[in-house]
Order: C-alpha cells, then sequence, then structure tokens
C-alpha cells in the first residue's frame, strides 16, 4: 500500500472503481423471494439454455415505452429473447438477486437491442442523475452490457446506462479490466416507473468490431448494480471464486449477416481563441504573449481496415476542451507525480500499447501536430502502432535558439500474440528522436493466465540512449514480474522490479534507475450475509529496495483494516512504518549515507449512504522526510500531517459540485516550527440542462507557504477558474465554449518596476470556440 500522502490518489480512483461496478460492495440480507411479482405471468425461457442466449432478428426497433409496463406490450410478447436468474456477486456471492431483473436482447441488420426491466421493491429509493455522458458514478443505478465480439475472453465492448439513460462506454480486458477511454456512437433511453426503471440500449454493428462471418458467436455479460443494497448482480453468474469476468461469460449466438459495414469517419473542428499568457522560454527577457484572434483547423479522421484493424488519424489535434487534472500534491515529492492522460485521441485504443512497465506515457507528447494509430486483431494476433510529433521542444525554445522550431518523433510498435484460454506472449519497441538524440527501447512481455486464481505478467526490456550534443550511447535493461492470487477471501501478489543504473525510457513513464525492488501484498476479506457489516478484513503490504551493490535504500510495511457497511460505507485504519537510506549522489550535501525512521497512523472514511452527498476522506498524522530542505541542508525528518477530503454533492438530480482538500504540512520536529503548509482547494460544478448541454465551472486555490529556513521551496498562490460550455449531441458532433484565468501571487517580476511583489497579478486568460461534427458512413 502507498505512503500515505498517495493514499488520495488510491481514493480518487476507487471512484471510477466503484461507478463500475468492481468493487466488492454488500448491504443488508433480504429475502429474495419477496421480489417476485405474483402478478407477472411466466413467460417460457427456452431461449436462454445454459449460459447461452439465441439472439433473434427483429423486424423493427423497440422503445422503451414498449415496455414501460415492465413487461414486453402485446406486440413485442415473446420477440425478444427474455435473460433472467440473475445472481450475486456482491454482496451474497452466488446467491439469487434481492432485486429482481430482466433483460430481453435482439437485432436488426443495424443495430444490437438490449432492454433492462429493472423491478425495485422501493422505487422512490432509485438513484439517478442527469449527468454529463462517462460520468454517472456509483451513486446512480446502472445497467451494463459486455460484448466479446472475438469471443476470446480477453476482451469486450461495455455499455452502460442509469435510469436517465445517461451513457458510459468502456472497453473491458481481463489484464488493465475497465478502459473508460473508449467512446463510439449508440442509442440509450431510460425511465422510471411506480415498479422500478426501464433502460433501452442501441448499439450498432459500426460502432464495434468483430470477424467477417456469416454467423456470429459472442461472449456476454449483463450487469446491474443497485447502489442502495451495495448488490452487483450478473448473467451468467459471476463469481468472486474465479479471478477474471470474460471467462465467466455467456454466449450470444444466432446473429446472421451483419457486418459493421466500411465504418469511415471524419470529424473536422473549427476553433478560434484569444488568449495572454507568460512567455517563459527566454529567462533574460520574461515577458507577456498571446494573440487577440487566432484561428485553428484540424481534422479527426477512423478508418476501418477489412472488419479487424483500425486506423486513426489526427492532423493539429485540438485538446482545449480537456479537463483540468485532478489535484495532486506535488510538493515535496522525490520522484515525479504522475498524471493520468486525458486527451481523446491518446486516450482510445490505449490498452493495445499496455505492458507490464509502463513504457508509453503519452503526455510525453505535449504538442502534436500529427499522429497516425493503427490497432487490430486478427485471429490470435494483435497489432498496434502509433506515430506522432511533438512540438513542445521546439516551441519552448527562445526564437534566436537552434532548436527553436524543431519537433520529436515519436514511434511505438506492439504486436501480441493469444495462446490457451487466456494467456498471451508480446513485443514492444519504442523510439523518440529529437535533432541527434535519441531513445529507444524494446522488449519480450507475457500474461500468464493458470487456472482460476492465478496470473503471471513479466517483461524484460533494454533501452539504448543518445543524448543531444552527445555522440556515447548508454545502454540499460529492466526487468519485472508480477504474480497475483484472486480467490474470493484472498487476494495477493508479488512483485519484483530489477532495473539497472543506465536504463531509460523517454517515452514512458520512469521513476527511478539503479534499484532491484520486491513487494508483496496480502488482503484477506471476511465475508458476511447478514448484519450491518458487509465485509471486514485485514491488509499488509511489504515493500524492499536495494541498489546493484546491495545497499538497502527503503524499507516500507503498511497495515491497515477496513470494514464494509451498508450503502457503500467504507471505513478503516492504517499504520506505516519504514525506512529510507539517502545517499550523497542522491542528496549533495549529505557527506555520507544517512538512514532515516519514519511512520504514520490515520484513518479513511468513504460513503455514498445519502443519495445527495458522497464523501471521501483521508486524515493521518506521523513522521516523514524533508526532501526539500534549506539550500545546503541535508534532509530531515519532520512531523507531519496529511488531510484528503472529497465531497460531492447533488442538490437537484443536474447538478453536480464536487469539493476537494488536500493539505499538507511538516513541522520541525524539534521546534514545531513550520517547515510548509500546501493547500489545495477545488471546487467543480457541472449543470446538465439537458443530456446534450451542460455547463461546468472550476475554481481551484492553490496556497503553498513555504519557510525558508527549512525549505528550498518558495510561498506561492494562485487562484484558477474554468469555465465550459458543452453542447454534446456525440462523441463527434459538439459545441464547446471556454474561459480560463489564472492570478498569481507574487506578482510576475517581469510586469516592470515599481509593482508591488505580493499581490495576485491575472497572469493569464483565455477565452475559445471550438466546434466540430462527426461524418460517418
Amino acid at each position: 500500500m502507498p505512503r500515505p500522502n498517495e493514499m488520495h490518489k488510491l481514493l480518487l480512483q476507487s471512484v471510477v472503481c466503484v461507478a463500475l461496478g468492481v468493487s466488492a460492495m454488500a448491504g443488508k440480507s433480504q429475502d429474495p423471494a419477496k421480489s417476485a411479482d405474483p402478478a407477472r405471468p411466466v413467460v417460457p425461457t427456452s431461449i436462454q439454455v445454459n449460459g447461452s442466449v439465441n439472439i433473434p432478428r427483429i423486424s423493427k426497433a423497440p422503445t422503451v415505452d414498449d415496455f414501460i409496463t415492465m413487461k414486453p406490450s402485446a406486440e413485442w410478447e415473446g420477440k425478444m429473447a427474455r435473460v433472467v436468474d440473475f445472481t450475486q456477486r456482491d454482496p451474497q456471492d452466488g446467491a439469487p438477486a434481492m432485486q429482481r431483473t430482466e433483460a430481453y436482447l435482439g437485432y436488426d441488420d443495424k443495430n444490437f437491442y438490449s432492454i433492462f426491466v429493472c423491478f425495485d421493491q422501493q422505487p422512490k429509493s432509485v438513484r439517478s442523475r442527469m449527468a454529463r455522458r462517462d460520468t454517472i458514478g456509483p451513486e446512480d443505478d446502472e445497467v451494463q452490457v459486455y460484448l466479446d465480439t472475438f469471443n476470446d475472453k480477453r476482451r469486450s465492448y461495455g455499455f452502460m446506462t442509469n435510469p436517465r439513460g445517461i451513457q458510459f462506454d468502456y472497453l473491458w480486458t481481463e489484464e488493465r479490466a475497465y478502459d473508460v477511454s473508449f467512446d463510439t456512437v449508440w442509442q440509450s433511453a431510460g425511465k422510471q416507473t411506480p415498479q422500478g426503471w426501464v433502460a433501452l440500449m442501441a448499439i450498432p454493428f459500426k460502432s464495434m468490431r468483430f470477424p467477417r462471418r456469416p454467423e456470429q458467436t459472442w461472449g456476454l455479460l449483463l450487469q446491474r448494480v443497485v447502489p442502495r443494497t451495495n448488490e452487483n448482480l450478473f448473467w451468467p453468474k459471476n463469481t468472486h471464486k474465479v479471478s477474471g469476468r470474460l471467462n465467466q461469460e455467456g454466449l450470444a449466438t444466432g446473429l446472421k449477416d451483419i457486418s459493421p459495414g466500411r465504418n469511415m469517419q471524419f470529424i473536422p473542428y473549427l476553433a478560434g481563441r484569444s488568449f495572454r499568457a507568460p512567455d517563459l522560454r527566454d529567462p533574460n527577457n520574461p515577458r507577456f504573449g498571446g494573440a487577440t484572434f487566432r484561428g485553428d483547423i484540424g481534422l479527426d479522421a477512423k478508418m476501418v481496415i477489412k472488419d479487424a484493424f483500425v486506423l486513426d488519424v489526427a492532423v493539429n489535434p485540438d485538446f482545449s476542451q480537456v479537463e483540468s487534472d485532478e489535484p495532486q500534491v506535488t510538493a515535496n515529492q522525490r520522484f515525479e507525480v504522475f498524471f493520468p492522460e486525458k486527451r481523446p485521441f491518446f486516450l482510445e485504443n490505449s490498452d493495445y500499447f499496455n505492458t507490464p512497465i509502463r513504457l508509453l506515457f503519452t503526455r510525453r507528447i505535449a504538442d502534436p501536430q500529427i499522429g497516425l494509430r493503427l490497432t487490430g486483431k486478427k485471429g490470435p494476433y494483435k497489432l498496434a502502432m502509433l506515430f506522432a510529433d511533438d512540438q513542445s521542444p521546439g516551441r519552448g525554445a527562445p526564437d534566436n535558439d537552434p532548436l527553436h522550431g524543431k519537433r520529436a518523433q515519436f514511434g511505438v510498435f506492439r504486436a501480441t500474440r493469444d495462446f490457451f484460454k487466456q494467456s498471451s506472449v508480446g513485443v514492444l519497441y519504442t523510439h523518440r528522436q529529437f535533432q541527434d538524440s535519441f531513445n529507444r527501447v524494446g522488449g519480450l512481455d507475457t500474461h500468464l493466465k493458470f487456472k482460476d486464481h492465478w496470473t503471471l505478467d513479466g517483461q524484460s526490456v533494454i533501452s539504448d540512449t543518445q543524448e543531444l550534443g552527445s555522440t556515447r550511447e548508454t545502454t540499460g535493461t529492466s526487468h519485472q514480474g508480477f504474480l497475483d492470487y484472486t480467490g474470493k477471501n484472498l487476494e495477493a501478489n508479488t512483485m519484483y522490479i530489477d532495473t539497472s543504473a543506465n536504463f531509460l525510457t523517454r517515452t514512458g513513464f520512469f521513476r527511478r534507475p539503479d534499484i532491484r525492488r520486491f513487494s508483496n501484498d496480502i488482503f484477506y476479506t471476511f465475508r458476511r450475509e447478514k448484519g450491518i457489516v458487509t465485509s471486514h478484513g485485514p491488509e499488509v503490504f511489504t515493500e524492499n529496495i536495494w541498489d546493484h551493490s546491495g545497499l538497502r535504500l527503503t524499507q516500507f510495511a503498511n497495515a491497515n483494516y477496513r470494514v464494509l457497511l451498508p450503502r457503500q460505507t467504507q471505513i478503516g485504519v492504517y499504520i506505516n512504518a519504514g525506512r529510507e537510506q539517502l545517499r550523497p549522489k542522491d542528496f549533495s550535501a549529505l557527506t555520507a549515507n544517512r538512514d532515516y525512521r519514519f511512520g504514520q497512523r490515520g484513518i479513511f472514511f468513504n460513503t455514498f449512504f445519502f443519495k445527495q452527498l458522497t464523501v471521501f476522506s483521508e486524515v493521518n498524522r506521523g513522521v516523514e522526510l524533508n526532501f526539500v530542505p534549506a539550500p545546503g541542508k541535508p534532509p530531515f525528518l519532520a512531523d507531519t500531517d496529511t488531510i484528503f477530503f472529497l465531497a460531492t454533492v447533488k442538490p437537484i438530480a443536474p447538478l453536480t459540485i464536487d469539493n476537494t482538500y488536500l493539505l499538507t504540512r511538516l513541522r520541525d520536529r524539534a521546534t514545531g516550527q513550520s517547515a510548509f503548509n500546501d493547500h489545495i482547494i477545488r471546487s467543480k460544478w457541472n449543470y446538465q440542462f439537458t443530456r446534450a448541454l451542460s455547463l461546468r465551472f472550476i475554481m481551484q486555490y492553490h496556497a503553498l507557504l513555504a519557510n525558508p529556513n527549512f525549505t528550498s521551496l518558495s510561498s506561492d498562490k494562485g487562484l484558477n477558474t474554468d469555465v465550459l460550455v458543452t453542447w454534446l449531441l456525440n462523441p463527434g458532433t459538439a459545441v464547446y465554449v471556454g474561459y480560463n484565468t489564472n492570478l498569481a501571487n507574487p506578482t510576475p517580476v517581469f510586469l516592470g518596476p515599481g509593482q508591488p511583489l505580493d499581490r495576485f497579478v491575472n497572469d493569464s486568460r483565455g477565452v475559445f470556440v471550438k466546434a466540430s461534427y462527426l461524418f460517418r458512413f
């Protein structure tokens, strides 16, 4: 388990995981027999046999209103495949559903249709928000369809909707779980009823890839999540006793004479902006730059090749509408902090490039003008290639610098071969070139699945690097192995990493060379079928790091205990303890190796108890290393306090307010004086007028208050405001109007003599308009 100042990142990630039904949530046990409706006529289910469903062809598209009485209308009775027998994965693994669910499936020449009829014993308690696309969360009731169109039990398309018909699409892979970057065109609708709610999904075949065959056999999973009772329901049965989901999927048969078609799409955009911002390229001549108006044009294109491969092209891509990063603490971080990618072009099909070692981190491609990506699968083979340029190195150089206007080039090649049921072997090669400098990394990796519980991931790579202006090449290696056991109650994993001193990747995310790292994580869950406590259990994590001379650098241990309560409420406590050995080559102020002991204790609490309020929180206190001491001073141990608090308020259905507060405070242990206080406050408001039209407002305040006697950090304050109006008809057709402004303190020194240096100044602002349109053939 990570150190306390990284815990908030796991909590943020858990919001997404819980929203998608990954977490084992539970509630009070109820008698499933009470959910039966004696007035409901029994419909033969011979079309559903032993986890296989024969999907009938239908003559026209169904609607939600055709099922609004919680059964098919007379016109639709017996026309679609009816699926029942949903079972719990949580809270009672394998038990019948407490909330009765029926699904109806069919297809025509163009679309796959699924209709969920969701009975609820407390229909007024159904949770549903009018939210932006892809943002329905753990507080919403939801239904999901997994379509494994290659029936390889490795990767499936996922489609989710809530009772208002808000869409969320994703890719599920057994190695990486949910990939929420996938966006495509499909239709959905939802309505609440006196007995529960009904949802419809119409998924075009041209929005998916599948083999060219006269008759298709797809893997199929159906899921319903009821956050109020913590129910996670599946058809067919999906249990914690088996590691994975798609290896437990059912089959959809009978899909005859269908094709995704040519599926060519083009999304041109037009954009205009006006901005003013600091120009710091030349430190000897800082100034403001900007434009009264600057127009831009670009194109995103997608072409499907033989129903298997997808070629994506981005020409002068624009990412103005992309939301700013979630706040993270960057003060007192010894190594680079990871910020996830958010730009659509780099997110789509990114799972094709995933390997145990993160060798492709596309945020390294900061300012591309052109990008090409080819991804796809043919039989057991998967292929992925990416090419992009990056204008940022040349744009960051002063006008008189020889590097001004120069670009870096990125190239990535990835191929994998599936074997056995869920195992694979692959190769990856990455290349970055900038003038006479380069970095090349290549190697082999494998994913091995053993029976129901064990998986092994491993990778070995070698790098070759030449720095700018040098003729000397350096090589290095990195190896990683990860063994995982997942059972109903016990989860455990072991990881080993060996990275040489000269290993380097300029395309990936990499923190530390010259280490051997060994870690172990064991988590045991006691699952209860009755009572207030749904589940509880301990977790122990240990980590040891050495350099290649055998010198121990890091020892770390975390022990925590978690208790899961009804309505997705979790409370836990933890203790961290560790040692860190720093060397003179790590910090020049050290004259010899020095060993430091540190530790923290903390508590975390998360709840979705109320429909209108969600809370994630963590508080800890202890002793931590100050890695940013005053100039000339060595690092020292300091008393530390950290707070992470996230509260999501939903006063009315269309409005969602996310409020975040982060505090990191270090104090000198001898005097009690503050070394620094780091405060981050962020509030994000989203009002959804309709499913297409929304207004987003973000305000973030950051204050770093530093004591120069104890830290080399400088005091700094800033207030950033971001406003965005979005009309989003589908993932390609949209209009955005945005405004951003930033206040900085202290005042930028290049404003001129006589200006006070300790006041807020508007150092950047901008407004933009962007419109795009999807042409789909």
